[in-house]
């Protein structure tokens, strides 16, 4: 990324942050406000804003023409938490500026400075571009630590891949009914990113000694991930055709087995080998529509 371009974007938010009576402080967090962080181009600028009043932000968009011409957005709604009004926005502008808002009052950023321990969003890296009233002064430098994976405990490992079986049966079940749409939604919202994500993660995380902070949604996994298994996760992608989704199914479930047992032994806890073989055994009865009381589709 070129640090040149983005210091003179951060240069220009500051001085529109100098102009602006309300704007009391302002932030930058995630990837631009870690050293070395892997942003790109398209990195996105994680922007708090300390107001002296949020409500105005909140309810009109024209102050944000000044980042460029307004594609698209979302708004968060007005909240209130211990007495303070917090809001924020998504912003995506048409010159490829993307910012995400937070429209935070100034004394939440007292508050936070005040505490004895930094909250994640901080310690995972922050940088103060603008303080008018010495809001952050009391703030700790953040560790860089914060959203690095912890080892599970044993329950937790095997509470995972518990629910990654359960979840495959339902898969399994749509995937008959020919519902490919529910099959794919489910392996990929549930047995994938909820159960197999996290599993794969573990896996790096022991290959680095857990120094890795893993990207939102598997972002970055092919650049930590051990080759063989990102060849592995490729082959649980497919189409729409049933055969191929069935597939998809059993290499989903090769791939956790595989990464699930070498984690497990890393870590001294027993694989269900038992729990494994008899799920198998009733997916292909599903597949195969040989259970009892089952009379077609």
């Amino acid at each position: 990324m070129d640090k040149t371009n983005q210091e003179e974007t951060l240069a220009s938010f500051v001085r529109w942050g100098e102009s602006q009576l309300l704007v009391r402080a302002m932030i930058l967090t995630s990837t631009r406000a870690i050293p070395g962080g892997a942003a790109d181009i398209f990195s996105d600028y994680d922007i708090i804003l300390g107001l002296s009043d949020v409500r105005p932000f909140f309810e009109e968009r024209g102050w944000l023409e000044a980042f460029g011409h307004l594609l698209v957005m979302y708004r968060d709604p007005l909240t209130e938490e211990d007495g303070l009004f917090t809001s924020g926005n998504v912003v995506q502008f048409e010159e490829g500026l993307k910012i995400d808002f937070s429209l935070w009052p100034g004394e939440k950023l007292r508050r936070i400075a005040a505490q004895a321990q930094l909250p994640d969003e901080f310690d995972a890296g922050y940088r103060v571009l603008l303080d008018k009233d010495q809001l952050t002064a009391r703030l700790r430098p953040p560790s860089y630590q914060a959203y690095i994976p912890k080892p599970p405990t044993e329950t937790e490992y095997g509470e995972s891949i518990e629910d990654f079986f359960l979840v495959a049966i339902y898969v399994a079940k749509y995937l008959w009914r020919d519902d490919v749409m529910a099959a794919k939604f489910v392996m990929e919202n549930f047995m994938r990113h909820e159960h197999l994500l996290p599993m794969l993660e573990w896996h790096l995380e022991l290959e680095q000694d857990w120094s890795v902070k893993p990207g939102l949604y598997g972002r970055r996994l092919k650049q930590w991930l051990r080759p063989d298994l990102w060849v592995d996760l490729e082959s649980t992608y497919t189409g729409a055709s049933l055969p191929d989704n069935w597939a998809a199914l059993y290499h989903t479930i090769a791939l956790m087995r595989k990464v699930a047992s070498e984690v497990g032994s890393r870590l001294g806890y027993p694989y269900p080998e038992e729990l494994d073989r008899r799920t198998m055994v009733y997916l292909k009865k599903i597949e195969n529509s040989v259970l009892p009381g089952v009379q077609g589709k």
